[in-house]
């Protein structure tokens, strides 16, 4: 399939993981991909949590190719605790979280043609925490909210939507019958559970859908646990 031959499709934080894959399907898919992410490689090298850098990143992606038709924003904010997390800790974690999001999407608004997506990686910790997780868990609710807002304000030109991934194994975790129980699916989920809801929500086969966060979790944060229940049991 080629549904996305000639798109211009950018990827922040592509490098690895869960953007990795993304940035390989739509290329198999056709696509012209501009992926920028800190780790050295093939692609645009630098750190979108500097307005610098995102700056010359649009220009960069504008210069090449004219427009920009699907933008992913799926880099990843530092995950630290109130207890360790310094105040520059914590706003570095909203600007690679949230404001570069904004930021990117602002500088691409008169570049979107009609019928363009931009698809916000959340994940499901917009709505549940584990301790210590604050710097992460603020910048992926900001995000959240962010999606509808901007649908908003982008329509109908621009359709956003956001994903809320669960548990997704980016490094070959070998997953235990206790990890795999915990999810109603029976296993825990990988790169392209979250790559093919991207390469839907960007195409015309949801081109009624916007303003929408998805949760892909395979059901975790619907399990209700009790002590005792399914042989949980708390430790304290």
């Amino acid at each position: 399939m080629e549904r996305f031959k000639g798109k211009v499709v950018v990827v922040t934080g592509g490098a690895k993981g869960i953007g990795e894959r993304i940035a390989e399907r739509f290329r198999n898919e056709g696509a012209n991909v501009e992926i920028i992410d800190k780790l050295e490689g093939n692609w645009f090298v630098g750190d979108i949590a500097e307005k610098s850098v995102i700056e010359n990143f649009a220009s960069y992606v504008i210069n090449k190719h004219g427009k920009v038709d699907i933008l992913v924003n799926n880099a990843l904010p530092l995950m630290k605790g109130i207890d360790n997390c310094t105040w520059e800790e914590f706003v570095y974690a909203q600007k690679v979280g949230v404001a570069a999001p904004f930021y990117l999407s602002k500088l691409f608004k008169d570049h979107f043609p009609k019928g363009a997506s931009i698809i916000n990686i959340s994940s499901s910790r917009d709505r549940m925490s584990q301790p210590q997780t604050e710097s992460y868990t603020a910048a992926k609710g900001g995000i959240a909210a962010l999606t509808h807002a901007m649908a908003m304000s982008l329509a109908p030109k621009v359709r956003v939507n956001s994903i809320s991934p669960g548990w997704i194994d980016t490094i070959g975790y070998e997953a235990s019958e206790e990890d795999k129980i915990q999810q109603p699916v029976g296993r825990i989920g990988t790169p392209d559970d979250i790559a093919s809801m991207v390469l839907f929500l960007s195409s015309e086969e949801a081109g009624f859908i916007t303003g929408e966060n998805i949760v892909i979790d395979g059901g975790m944060t619907h399990q209700m646990i009790y002590h005792g229940d399914k042989g949980w049991k708390l430790e304290k």
